[in-house]
C-alpha cells in the first residue's frame, strides 16, 4: 500500500483500476451489492448502463485504495494538484469558537480530500474500530499521521472534546445503520436505514455543520474540494426530517460523480422489510 501510493501520480489511475477490478473479481457478495444499490437508485438505467457503472465503481475504489496511502504517507510536494471551493465558509464557522461538523459522504476520493482541507486547516477524523487488530491500528496510525485528531466513531465525549476545543471534524451518516437512534429514511426513493445522531451531535455541540465534497477530476487534473456554506436551521425539531435534507444534499453530489460513492456498501441492509417510498395517487 505505501509503495503504491510513492508512484508517480501519472502512472496511478491506471494501477488504481486494475486493483479495482481485481477487487470485484474476488467479492461476488460486493458486485451484487453494488449492482443491486444501482438499480435501487437509478431505475432508469437500462442493464447496460448499470453494469458500465458499477464496473467504474470500482475502478474508483481501487484508486480510492492508492489515494488513501498518498494521504497518510506522501509529502505535500508530491500530492497531486488540487483546487478548494469554499475554504472561507470553514473559515467563517470556525470563527465561531465551536468546531465545525465536516458533513460528507462515502465518496472514494474522501480520504485524500481530507489530508487536502487539512493541509490548510487541521482536521480532526471519525475511523471505525476494526476487528482485525492489523487494520485498525493502519486505520489509526494513518489518520492521526495527516489529521489533528483520530476519534473511534462511537467515542461521542471524545468527539464533543474535540469540537469543544474549535476542531472541525469529518462526519458521515450514509451508512447503513439499523441499532438506537435510527430511522429508516428515504435516500434515491429507497428506505434506508440511516444513523440519526448528527441532529443530536450538532444540539449539543453547538457546532456548524458545513458539507464538504470531493470529486475526482478526469485525466491528470487532480482534485476538486467543495465545501458549502454552514446549514441553516439546523438542527431542525425532527432528526428525520434533518435526515431527508441531508440526503437530498448527498443525493446532488452523487449525481454530479455516481462512479465515485461508495455503492458497494449494502446501504439497505433491511430493505424487504421496507420498500421503496411510493408517491400517493391524486386523492390518497
Amino acid at each position: 500500500m505505501y509503495s503504491a501510493g510513492q508512484l508517480p501520480y501519472a502512472c496511478e489511475p491506471a494501477l488504481g483500476s486494475c486493483f479495482g477490478l481485481l477487487y470485484a473479481a474476488l467479492q461476488p457478495r460486493r458486485r451484487a451489492i453494488t449492482r443491486d444499490n444501482l438499480k435501487r437508485c437509478f431505475p432508469e438505467k437500462p442493464p447496460r448502463e448499470i453494469r458500465r457503472l458499477a464496473r467504474a465503481h470500482f475502478q474508483a475504489l481501487g484508486m480510492g485504495f492508492i489515494e488513501t496511502a498518498m494521504g497518510w504517507w506522501r509529502s505535500d510536494e508530491r500530492l497531486p494538484p488540487v483546487t478548494i471551493e469554499g475554504l472561507e465558509h470553514l473559515e467563517e464557522a470556525l470563527a465561531r469558537g465551536r468546531g465545525a461538523l465536516l458533513l460528507t459522504g462515502h465518496f472514494t476520493a474522501l480520504e485524500i480530500g481530507a489530508r487536502f482541507i487539512s493541509r490548510k486547516i487541521p482536521v480532526g477524523a471519525l475511523y471505525r474500530p476494526g476487528n482485525n487488530a492489523v487494520l485498525d491500528r493502519l486505520m489509526r496510525q494513518g489518520r492521526q499521521r495527516r489529521t489533528r485528531i483520530a476519534i473511534p466513531r462511537d467515542n461521542v465525549r471524545m468527539l464533543l472534546h474535540a469540537l469543544a476545543d474549535n476542531i472541525p471534524v469529518w462526519y458521515a451518516t450514509d451508512q447503513g445503520y439499523t441499532g438506537k437512534q435510527s430511522a429508516r429514511v428515504p435516500f434515491f426513493g429507497n428506505l434506508a436505514p440511516t444513523h440519526l445522531g448528527l441532529s443530536r451531535l450538532a444540539q449539543a455541540s453547538r457546532a456548524p455543520v458545513v458539507p464538504f465534497f470531493v470529486r475526482r477530476l478526469p485525466g491528470r487534473d487532480g482534485f476538486r474540494v467543495m465545501i458549502e456554506p454552514p446549514l441553516t436551521d439546523f438542527p431542525g425539531g425532527d432528526p428525520v426530517e434533518d435526515a431527508k435534507r441531508v440526503h437530498l444534499l448527498l443525493e446532488h453530489y452523487i449525481r454530479m460523480m455516481p462512479e465515485q460513492y461508495l455503492w458497494s456498501h449494502d446501504r439497505f441492509k433491511d430493505h424487504p422489510r421496507g420498500g421503496t417510498v411510493r408517491t400517493p395517487r391524486p386523492g390518497e
